[in-house]
């Protein structure tokens, strides 16, 4: 069975800098995108960036300069490098995984870590 986990949330001041890591295991044959989302109470789900399987990579104009998506060569593991942190961007930050399994082709998400930006 194919799950997917994010790690790495917590407290962090204005200005500083945390990274999120996200990790894909099972049955999986291939991982066509992985996907950062994030969502902040009284809001909606937003993209904040994604990692496809050709490299390419896609933020959202709020974090552009500040916020980096990467992979490990294995494919199964992403991180988000967050820097000059923002109160704005306090939110649960959720992975989403675009994966080929023994299951067919389907979007897995994790459970979500909640990550503060507060002095």
């Amino acid at each position: 069975q194919v799950q997917v986990v994010e790690s790495g949330g917590g407290l962090v001041q204005p200005g500083g800098s945390r990274r999120l890591s996200c990790a894909a295991s099972g049955s999986i044959f291939s991982i066509y995108a992985l996907v950062w989302y994030r969502q902040a109470p009284g809001k909606q789900r937003e993209l904040v960036a994604s990692i496809f399987a050709d490299g390419n990579t896609n933020y959202a104009d709020s974090v552009k300069g500040r916020f980096t998506i990467s992979r490990t060569n294995a494919e199964t593991k992403m991180y988000l490098q967050m820097n000059s942190l923002k109160p704005e961007d306090t939110a649960v930050y959720y992975c989403n995984a675009r994966i080929f399994s023994d299951q067919g082709i389907r979007d897995y998400w994790g459970q979500g870590t909640q990550v503060t930006v507060s002095s």
